[in-house]
């Protein structure tokens, strides 16, 4: 296992998550502990897009060009040597998991979603919209000192109309993605280490299997030694790139299954990823208790993402 060549893009950032690289070379992420919507320039400067407040987590960008955030409500946190930090449970001034829209010109937050339709949202966590305009959405639920919710993923419309409840229960749902054709959808279980996939029929609607999968899926991997899968995005190839705790790094899974690639990181929350540059082979990683951004060569592009890249 050899670390790649690592190229830090920004430094100084408040745990970071959900880079989403643009056109334009910028990139987005949120910082969790400052509660904010963070544009990183390609020479690390930084600048608040918006304050959303809580615990802003995934983002995606929709087909209005506006940002899309999972706001899990908020984290109590851990100080770490080093000056390091690391979530834990459910804070006294939890603000409630919802869905909001970040306008990246004027900064406006509005929240579309606080409930399902079974009840509140309550850690939502990573996004991705398909090529009919709708999103898929995790939530992975909030844990507290003696206990922790079932999670759930949603689907939903961008314009705060619709949302349905697609899988519920399922324990700790973090990142989710699509294959490149929008045929399948993935979605990482954090505490058991698993990568589930289901067949897409149509918008918000999963072919499921019966008994004995837990939550209807396929299990497409199961990680071997203890590491705690986080968000995700999906190569070209179909490879499904979770980002790993624990043992940081980014475990590739090829969507027959098969045998994994592990890309180790020098952080043991290394929590999401994404593509970017102009044949999207950059992966830009979020190394979150050291609170940096950086890049590393990818051997294949990335999957172009409905409403930005395509």
């Amino acid at each position: 296992m050899t670390v790649p060549r690592i190229r830090e893009i920004a430094h100084g950032l408040q745990f970071p998550e959900g880079p989403v690289a643009l056109p334009d070379g910028d990139l987005l992420l949120v910082e969790i502990r400052r509660g904010t919507l963070t544009r990183v320039r390609p020479d690390g400067r930084t600048t608040v897009v918006a304050h959303t407040g809580g615990g802003p987590n995934g983002v995606a960008i929709g087909p209005d060009g506006a940002a899309y955030v999972c706001n899990n409500g908020g984290f109590d946190w851990i100080e770490m040597p080093g000056g390091r930090v690391r979530p834990a449970h459910q804070p006294k001034d939890y603000s409630g998991g919802r869905i909001e829209r970040v306008d990246l010109e004027t900064g406006q937050v509005d929240r579309l979603y606080t409930h399902g339709p079974n009840g509140a949202l309550r850690g939502p966590n990573d996004l991705v919209f398909d090529a009919h305009g709708g999103f898929w959405f995790t939530d992975l639920g909030k844990t507290r000192p003696r206990d922790l919710d079932y999670g759930a993923v949603y689907y939903a419309k961008p314009d705060g109309s619709s949302i349905v409840e697609v899988v519920q229960p399922m324990l700790t749902p973090n990142g989710i993605g699509l294959s490149p054709d929008g045929s399948r959808l993935y979605v990482a279980e954090t505490r058991a280490g698993r990568i589930w996939a289901w067949e897409v029929e149509s918008p918000g609607v999963l072919k499921r299997r019966p008994f004995p999968s837990p939550w209807g899926g396929t299990l497409l991997h199961q990680a071997s030694t203890y590491r705690l899968f986080d968000s995700l995005a999906v190569d070209s190839a179909g490879h499904v790139c979770v980002a790993t705790l624990m043992e940081g790094g980014i475990t590739a899974v090829p969507p027959d299954g098969g045998a994994a690639h592990w890309v180790p990181m020098p952080d043991t929350y290394t929590t999401n990823l994404c593509f970017g540059g102009p044949d999207l082979r950059t992966a830009y990683v979020t190394l979150s208790t050291t609170g940096r951004l950086v890049a590393i060569d990818w051997p294949r592009a990335g999957a172009p993402l409905h409403w930005l890249n395509r």
